[in-house]
């Protein structure tokens, strides 16, 4: 009896120990992040500009504008949750053969971008970066897209404006059933400190949805971007591209992927008046 109540008592403490782990240690999971020095010279062969702004607890945050060719518009990229705009620079490309300006800024603790990672502050930073491209373009001609992670920064946005689209790639509907995905046997609602509710932003979201997901994907589950496209308001219109073989990062390369987006980029946005040529 006593054995079993000390095997009851080690796993008792190894279970709490785990939650105390992911309590503290999640931002380590969630943001993979790669840090560059503020010196670093990006070699991209797109012409672009650096850019930074200061957040209003101080944080420095650092971004890069890409430019096309006599631009119809500028596509607002939140890139995934790994890496930098080191490794994510050169998505700009296929935007800006499309004819439109590419914005891609780094998180807090991402590149050259600096500061304390908090969900609030990552929102305003996220906003306080569309102000910057309103100086310069009306909303009708922006786009914003997210990619992974980024969607959880994307949603809210949009639902907060009314950009000329919203674009997902790989989306989920909040990050509590990603969270389900991963830790399942450990009380995960009461852990995750950063719950992205991109399910309760959708609902607000006005301006036309484009989802983009594989069936395949072993990161974000497929059923929880069903479910966000289930949320788009019935009077907004939306688009779900389901890939049957597609993973977390090999959509850009499916034909239909790149068709669809040629379309989005370059042909009216449903409900938008043709201009007379």
């Amino acid at each position: 009896m006593a054995i079993l109540i000390w095997v009851l008592v080690f796993l008792f403490g190894a279970y709490a120990a785990l939650c105390a782990f992911y309590w503290l240690f999640q931002e380590r999971f969630i943001f993979v992040r790669f840090r560059l020095k503020p010196s670093y010279m990006f070699t991209f062969t797109a012409p672009f500009e650096e850019r930074w702004t200061k957040a209003p607890d101080g944080a420095e945050l650092h971004g890069l504008y890409f430019k096309a060719e006599a631009p119809r518009g500028v596509v607002l990229y939140f890139h995934g949750n790994t890496g930098s705009l080191r490794r994510w620079g050169s998505r700009a490309t296929r935007f800006l053969k499309l004819g439109h300006d590419v914005f891609m800024p780094d998180y807090r603790g991402y590149g050259k971008s600096r500061g304390k990672l908090d969900e609030v502050a990552l929102h305003a930073d996220a906003e306080r970066w569309y102000q910057e491209l309103l100086k310069r373009w009306p909303e009708e001609r922006i786009i914003i897209y997210g990619r992974s992670l980024g969607t959880g920064f994307a949603v809210p946005l949009a639902a907060a404006h009314r950009p000329r689209g919203l674009i997902l790639e790989s989306p989920f509907a909040n990050f509590i059933e990603v969270a389900r995905h991963y830790l399942s046997i450990l009380p995960y609602r009461l852990i995750l400190r950063y719950p992205f509710r991109s399910d309760k932003a959708m609902l607000r979201v006005k301006c036309p949805v484009y989802i983009f997901h594989g069936k395949r994907d072993p990161v974000v589950p497929y059923a929880t971007a069903l479910r966000l496209y289930s949320l788009v308001p019935a009077d907004v219109h939306r688009e779900m591209f389901t890939f049957a073989k597609g993973y977390h990062n090999d959509l850009a390369q499916y034909g239909r992927f790149k068709r669809a987006m040629h379309r989005i980029l370059t042909e009216p946005a449903p409900g938008e008046a043709v201009k007379p040529s």
